[in-house]
C-alpha cells in the first residue's frame, strides 16, 4: 500500500467518522470540543480496562479454581 492510498483511505475513514457520529454539522470549535471528550472518554476506557481488568482475571481465575479443584489447599492434615 502506497502512501497515496493509505492517505485517502485515512480520509475516508475520517468521512465516515464524520457521517457516522453526525458532527459534520458541527462549527469546527464544537467539532474540537466533541472530539476532546470522546478522546478523553475513551483513554479513561483504556487506561481503566488495562488498570483493573487483569486484576479482576486474577481473582476470578483464583476464585474459579478453588471451586472447581485448584492445587491451592490451606488445611493442614
Amino acid at each position: 500500500m502506497n502512501f497515496k492510498n493509505l492517505r485517502e483511505y485515512l480520509a475516508w475513514l475520517y468521512y465516515q467518522y464524520l457521517l457516522i457520529t453526525g458532527i459534520y454539522v458541527l462549527e469546527p470549535w464544537e467539532k474540537s470540543i466533541f472530539n476532546s471528550i470522546l478522546f478523553s472518554a475513551i483513554a479513561m476506557v483504556v487506561y481503566t480496562s488495562y488498570v483493573f481488568v487483569p486484576i479482576h482475571v486474577r481473582l476470578a481465575l483464583e476464585f474459579f479454581s478453588g471451586i472447581f479443584g485448584g492445587q491451592h489447599s490451606t488445611m493442614k492434615h
